[in-house]
């Protein structure tokens, strides 16, 4: 039987649903694109840390109501309506307060211990293709798209979108997306790497949800090492990456998951994993 458990965001303008050990969390402000605000920002940052420290949360899913993901930056909040208190502070503190709201967005969300899927019903701009790109997996509906955004508003990028697109598309990709602001349609995200899948719009959600489900009822401590060493497979040398894999399989065979999946193997069935 399916279970849902609504949780409480704090906001209308961010949803989340807890269902079968994925926790749904959709940005809910169509009107906007699903732009980044000051109510619906912080509420994410708040539901991604609560559901990666949540045991009864086996992935997480994020999405966007309406036909787009996330459009960014809210572009009228720029200009003549921006925040008195952001423009009295001073430029240390200005650096100080993004580099903070970066890393409990997107730097939480990499670090998540934890199978993470964003599915594009539409757009995805700027730091709105950050937070998808955040995540381990990107699904786009067939009429989505993605841009980089920033060269429109003569910006050079945050949320470490230039990091994760460099290690996404590659150097020279990379360049040509900040560079152009260009909009790529989602076959050719796909056909760059920048998205993983593309289905009919109609599919996005139970596409995504499946996957998500599939991961969620996976041996978790197996797939936070997994997370662990391709991490480290951007960070360190071959024989150091190798060492590290080396004693998470050899913690990992001790685990009673272990002994089930195989188990479940010789007996020709599922497994039922425990998380332990």
């Amino acid at each position: 039987m399916t279970t849902e458990i609504t949780i409480d965001t704090g906001t209308n303008e961010l949803l989340c649903v807890i269902r079968d050990r994925v926790a749904i969390i959709t940005l809910n402000c169509p009107e906007v694109r699903n732009a980044m605000s000051d109510n619906l920002t912080p509420a994410l940052r708040n539901m991604i840390k609560a559901s990666g420290e949540n045991p009864d949360v086996g992935a997480l899913l994020i999405t966007g109501a309406g036909t787009a993901f996330c459009a960014g930056g809210n572009i009228k909040g720029m200009g003549a309506h921006r925040d008195k208190r952001k423009l009295e502070m001073s430029y240390d503190e200005k650096v100080a307060d993004l580099q903070e709201r970066q890393r409990l967005l997107t730097g939480a969300l990499v670090s998540v211990r934890k199978p993470t899927i964003a599915a594009l019903p539409g757009p995805a701009v700027g730091a709105g293709l950050a937070l998808a790109m955040a995540c381990d997996i990107r699904i786009a509906a067939e009429s989505a798209s993605v841009s980089t955004g920033y060269l429109r508003v003569a910006l050079s990028g945050d949320y470490g979108i230039a990091w994760l697109l460099t290690r996404l598309v590659g150097t020279s990709r990379a360049r040509e997306l900040m560079f152009t602001a260009d909009r790529v349609e989602a076959k050719r995200a796909e056909a760059i790497g920048l998205v993983n899948r593309v289905v009919p719009d109609a599919e996005l959600q139970e596409a995504a949800f499946a996957l998500a489900k599939s991961m969620a009822e996976g041996p978790t401590l197996a797939l936070r090492y997994m997370k662990d060493n391709l991490d480290e497979a951007l960070l360190f040398d071959f024989a150091t990456a190798r060492d590290h894999e080396a004693e998470r399989l050899v913690r990992l065979t001790t685990t009673a998951d272990h002994r089930e999946a195989v188990q479940a193997f010789i007996d020709k069935r599922k497994p039922v994993f425990k998380g332990s």
